[in-house]
């Protein structure tokens, strides 16, 4: 899949892009106990996507990575798609 075709309606997503844009990790409490969470913009030749980082991959996604996604999910966040892996997916730095 390329970034192009993400919608709100997309589900497991594969695709792999790069990641040109990553805030610092912050810590967040959420229902599930304490996490850390970051935003990043990946990156293909179709276009940009927001992307959520939890938990681990906060700490190891870097700028610069390329990365795969797969399984990941579209949600919304105070009107905004973005990306996550979510515990179904899988992600991995190439």
């Amino acid at each position: 899949m390329k970034i192009s075709d993400i919608n709100v309606s997309s589900k497991r997503i594969d695709i792999e892009a790069k990641v040109i844009e990553k805030e610092e990790p912050r810590d967040i409490i959420t229902k599930y106990g304490q996490t850390k969470v970051a935003n990043a913009i990946i990156e293909d030749d179709t276009g940009r996507f927001k992307l959520t980082l939890w938990g681990e991959h906060a700490d190891k996604v870097n700028e610069g990575d390329k990365i795969k996604i797969t399984n990941g999910f579209v949600s919304t966040f105070r009107d905004e798609l973005q990306l996550s892996v979510g515990k179904f997916g899988r992600l991995e730095i190439l």
